[in-house]
């Protein structure tokens, strides 16, 4: 009965070893995809602006193209 304690209380402890480093790893994990987030989101804005831009790029050389057709 004390050697079933014993292996019991040994493997709850390399279980509870186990998962804190796995809470470890979680959390630094959890910066890393903070900061891919961050940018994903930084390379988003820059995509929509220079479609913006070129939208209003076109628009411009639409108009201009009106104007000397005229």
């Amino acid at each position: 009965m004390k050697l079933i304690l014993l292996s019991l209380a040994c493997v709850t402890c390399l279980a509870g070893c186990g998962l804190g480093s796995t809470a470890a790893a979680t959390g630094a994990g959890s910066g890393v995809e903070l900061e891919q987030a961050r940018q994903a989101k930084q390379i988003e804005e820059r995509v929509r602006q220079q479609a913006e831009d070129a939208v209003h790029q076109d628009s411009g050389r639409r108009d201009q193209a009106e104007k000397d057709a005229e």
